[in-house]
């Protein structure tokens, strides 16, 4: 994976500001995507244009019908969809570390004075809490991710299909007549193309998962009720008692002196 060290190591601090159906799609990206692309894919497509054989003996036939069958190599078209696919979240990332270094001078000004506002998005840890800015961030990228995995999915049917075709026929220039082109090993790429679809439809999958997460838990937080505590001046608060719950106790108490001492005054202007 040397050519992908530097996406990966990125790739890999997002994952401590995801959730867990995020940390799921990282693991799907490295180990499904990139491994296979960079270990086994790259092998099989090695001969996709030295081992293409056509029934022509015209110079630069074969170089034209390879180019109008595969405008961009199936090697390079993946490649550039995880590259764009992956974009977002490092943008994503950057926000969350945006945050982070804001939080964390926060935590520094509180230290001088108390008066400064408590961090909002992080704990002390560093640890990111996915609401407000960052959750509209977050979502905002899944939903790129969501659009460019369909885009991708759906530029590939129509650029070569999801099957590799071991003939197909070219009567591009200067092909002088309808020639017929051979491709190598049209079953295994066609194994290839099929997983690579498959894993991109599970990544495409689990974006959508991930945003009906967000959002569900978003409501489902909205929706809880406002918890109404009722105090009595005669009740017994414990030593965990809340602030407002002894302002209030103290406003009754005071309530009933006052009536007390209202009672006082009109017995004695009688």
């Amino acid at each position: 994976m040397g050519d992908w060290g530097f996406l990966s190591s990125l790739l890999d601090k997002v994952q401590s500001h995801s959730t867990v159906i995020g940390k799921i799609w990282m693991s799907v990206l490295f180990i499904f995507r990139i491994l296979v692309l960079t270990t086994a894919a790259e092998s099989v497509w090695g001969d996709e244009r030295s081992e293409m054989v056509c029934n022509s003996n015209t110079p630069g036939c074969e170089n034209v019908c390879y180019d109008w069958m595969f405008p961009i190599s199936h090697m390079r078209f993946w490649v550039m969809q995880i590259i764009f696919v992956s974009t977002p979240t490092l943008l994503y990332l950057g926000h969350a570390v945006h945050v982070i270094h804001q939080e964390n001078k926060l935590r520094q000004m509180q230290k001088i004075s108390h008066s400064v506002k408590s961090p909002k998005y992080t704990d002390e840890n560093g640890k990111v809490q996915i609401k407000g800015r960052l959750l509209g961030s977050y979502l905002a990228q899944l939903f790129f991710k969501i659009l460019l995995e369909l885009a991708f999915i759906i530029g590939q049917y129509f650029l070569y299909g999801f099957v590799m075709e071991p003939i197909f026929h070219c009567d591009m220039k200067p092909c002088r007549i309808k020639t017929e082109c051979f491709m190598s090993r049209p079953r295994e790429k066609t194994i290839f193309i099929i997983f690579m679809l498959v894993v991109a439809c599970v990544s495409l999958a689990l974006n959508v998962l991930e945003v009906f997460y967000l959002l569900c838990r978003r409501v489902s937080r909205r929706s809880k009720p406002d918890v109404v505590v009722h105090y009595s001046a005669n009740a017994h608060y414990g030593p965990f008692t809340s602030v407002s719950g002894l302002e209030m106790e103290e406003s009754l108490k005071q309530n009933h002196m006052n009536k007390s001492t209202e009672n006082e005054w009109s017995q004695k202007s009688q």
